[in-house]
């Protein structure tokens, strides 16, 4: 899944990173899934975050992406753009 987001009022790449970081340590400790800054590294205002995981059962990955998808959501300190999610 890639989630593309928006982060407004930024006014430098190193409060970016700061705010990327914070995220993708979170949901890699909270979730146990792969997850990187993987676009955008150097636009300011914007970042797509990508992530994986790999089970044995569909619905169980499709829930876990949906778990992220409202705990990005809840965050506040960012817009979330555009999502694409395909299951293997």
């Amino acid at each position: 899944m890639t989630v593309e987001i928006f982060l407004g009022d930024i006014f430098s790449l190193k409060e970016k990173r700061q705010i990327v970081k914070s995220i993708i340590h979170r949901i890699k400790n909270r979730y146990n899934v792969s997850i990187a800054e993987v676009e955008k590294q150097d636009v300011k205002r914007w970042a797509v975050i990508g992530m994986a995981c790999v089970s044995n059962s569909n619905q169980l990955v499709d829930r876990q992406l949906d778990l992220i998808l409202d705990f990005l959501e809840a965050d506040g300190r960012f817009a979330i753009e555009e999502i694409y999610k395909e299951i293997l």
